[in-house]
């Protein structure tokens, strides 16, 4: 779906919790993924802030036809990624990916677990 002169400025997102629930919203290009699900009350833990001091805010990438579209990571983003729970070929850090018109229609899967906060049960809250 292109988007025309008058809608460039938002793209519509699809996360998908791992009980199979889906929520669609609207996002501002230039927005984080973790910036879009805390603002839109989706859990998906932030723990450092975009900081990329964990791995907390895992997010799947559903669609592998969008992979070719994300930048390449560097050598500090990669190595924090590897370290994410549950990790599979198409894993991003919801800090990694920001809204932009070619992800436009993106599906993300929200991981089911994560390293830190998962083990004590705690649901962090957007700052």
């Amino acid at each position: 779906m292109e988007l025309n002169n008058g809608e460039n400025s938002l793209i519509s997102l699809t996360f998908v919790g791992d009980g199979g629930e889906e929520k669609a919203i609207k996002v501002p290009v230039g927005m984080s993924m973790l910036e879009a699900a805390h603002e839109n009350d989706i859990e998906l833990e932030g723990a450092f802030e975009e900081s990329l001091a964990c791995s907390t805010y895992h997010v799947i990438v559903m669609q592998y036809d969008f992979m070719h579209k994300l930048e390449d990571l560097n050598d500090e983003k990669n190595d924090m990624l590897y370290l994410t729970f549950g990790l599979t070929e198409t894993s991003r850090l919801g800090c990694q990916v920001i809204a932009s018109p070619k992800f436009d229609e993106l599906r993300l899967a929200l991981s089911a677990a994560t390293h830190i906060f998962s083990i004590d049960g705690y649901i962090p809250k957007p700052h």
